[in-house]
């Protein structure tokens, strides 16, 4: 995941931003199919012309500096001052996330976040719900399976801040984790999975994660049902306790406050909240990179073919960030990209094609991914190889490269005018120990990019010879085609495998 989508590691809900994401991207091919056959040429490699004028000044930022500070307890305080609108937005991040889960429990960190708000000593889950809509506010908690942080966060009118950081603070230091919402939870989340499995992107992203990481956290999307089933109030309470300390987290503001006006209303909601020893989570390593291989999800009669092409990727802190970030810009990210440019305009096979990278304190991934027409999935395979290997092989000519960094300044640029954008800023640049003008120099670190660092990390990074490959669609049409692209493994849409090369099918 580049900076576009940098904040989906951060989320307070990773599962259903990842989620959205995924149905977001899978296209329904139509008007974009019949326009490249009418077009009667091809769009392989066109330049987009009648653009609008570009200054060719770079942006220079300056971002203004964050306060910081720290109650007794050792909660510490950042806050960045924007007076621009009287509203606020506040979030609280620990640091034990996913990766702090029991080994035999995984999910628990997740299931605690999403019920911090189902109850507290002295609210119910409804008059949670209702008080913070009756004040205009916002408040979300949530943590990734294979996160290293937890975070509440909250936002609202700073008119209303002292109810909203009463609510706030009573959420996150007294949740009481009710036996009968405990249930409900249980209860949903077993039906959503259900769902889940009959959306193709999912399936594919569920089975892309579990070829990469294997048994590392990282290979779970969502949590396994047992794990579910099997989680009490009384695990949730002890992972809380456990994890939920003063001095394991950090409080960020963005907003119309001061230092001197937030403290000692901090003081007064956190300030006797009582620290403990601090938890120890340790980073698995990442299993070493299987060999290449097609995953072939078989959802018998369907129409389209949900294609995830893609291998591991880099840490955030990695050197090559911003030379991967533009290379997956110029393959995948966004409208005018190279995938988007072949596979929709030139030829019609699908609404969208787009890449993606991500990474934390372990190695994330790159993928690449689109839904294309059954007919032509042979034919859409064939151009994600082409297009793999193109920035593989060539060197990205000069003004495709100053579009793409062009693009990624102006978006960060863009997304200094939110408030949620800059406190997603702050976190990022402490949890990573990232040089404190790490967001002032940014445009700098993207303009310095060459075509030979956007080429080197595509030969390293785009790893053909490690390739996973998933296809969710009707495999008694597509496995064929599928098969020819390396060793194949067949699976049905529970995750059960039914053929590869080493296993037969059970007898009947």
């Amino acid at each position: 995941m580049n900076e576009r989508g940098i904040t989906k590691h951060l989320s307070a809900i990773k599962l259903t931003a990842m989620l959205v994401a995924l149905l977001m991207l899978t296209p329904y091919p139509g008007a974009a199919w019949q326009q490249g056959q009418q077009a009667g040429q091809s769009l392989k490699g066109a330049k987009l012309k009648g653009k609008v004028p570009v200054n060719k000044e770079l942006l220079k930022v300056k971002l203004p500096r964050a306060q910081e500070a720290a109650l007794k307890n050792g909660l510490r305080v950042i806050l960045l001052e924007n007076h621009k609108v009287p509203t606020f937005s506040m979030q609280v991040t620990f640091l034990s996330g996913g990766l702090s889960d029991p080994a035999d429990h995984p999910g628990l960190a997740n299931f605690t976040a999403a019920l911090l708000r189902e109850g507290t000593g002295k609210r119910t889950s409804r008059e949670i719900a209702e008080q913070v809509d009756s004040l205009g506010a916002t408040l979300t908690a949530g943590s990734g399976m294979s996160s290293f942080t937890t975070n509440v966060s909250a936002s609202g009118l700073v008119e209303n801040l002292d109810s909203v950081l009463e609510i706030f603070a009573d959420v996150i230091r007294n949740p009481s984790f009710p036996k009968e919402e405990v249930e409900k939870y249980k209860n949903r989340t077993v039906s959503q999975m259900q769902f889940l499995k009959s959306n193709p992107g999912f399936l594919a992203q569920d089975r892309f994660s579990r070829a990469i990481y294997g048994d590392h956290p990282a290979g779970h999307v969502v949590a396994p049902v047992d794990s579910v089933k099997k989680t009490t109030p009384e695990d949730l309470a002890q992972f809380y306790s456990k994890h939920y300390l003063p001095n394991n987290a950090i409080v960020t503001i963005v907003g119309d406050v001061t230092l001197k006006e937030i403290m000692p209303k901090l003081e007064r909601a956190f300030g006797d909240w009582k620290q403990g020893e601090l938890p120890k989570t340790m980073i698995p390593e990442v299993p070493a990179q299987p060999k290449a291989k097609i995953h072939l999800i078989d959802r018998p009669g369907s129409v389209q073919t949900f294609l995830l092409l893609g291998d591991l990727g880099i840490t955030r802190t990695d050197p090559d960030y911003f030379s991967l970030l533009l290379m997956d810009k110029i393959v995948g990210g966004g409208p005018a990209a190279r995938l988007f440019m072949n596979l929709r305009e030139d030829k019609g096979y699908t609404y969208g094609a787009y890449s993606f990278f991500g990474g934390t304190k372990y190695r994330g991934t790159w993928a690449a991914n689109s839904s294309v027409r059954t007919e032509v999935t042979d034919g859409a395979m064939k151009e994600f190889m082409y297009e793999l290997n193109r920035i593989r092989d060539e060197k990205v000519p000069a003004d495709e490269l100053e579009n793409a960094k062009r693009s990624l300044i102006g978006s960060f640029a863009l997304s200094l005018e939110r408030p949620q954008s800059l406190l997603q800023n702050i976190v990022i640049q402490k949890l990573y120990n990232l040089p404190s003008d790490y967001w002032d120099t940014y445009p700098q670190k993207v303009a310095a990019i060459t075509a030979e660092e956007v080429q080197r990390a595509a030969r390293k990074y785009v790893d053909l010879k490690h390739l996973q490959i998933v296809a969710v669609g009707d495999a008694s049409k597509i496995s064929k085609e599928m098969a020819a692209y390396g060793e194949m493994e067949v699976y049905d849409r529970e995750g059960k495998l039914v053929k590869s090369p080493d296993h037969k099918p059970d007898d009947k």
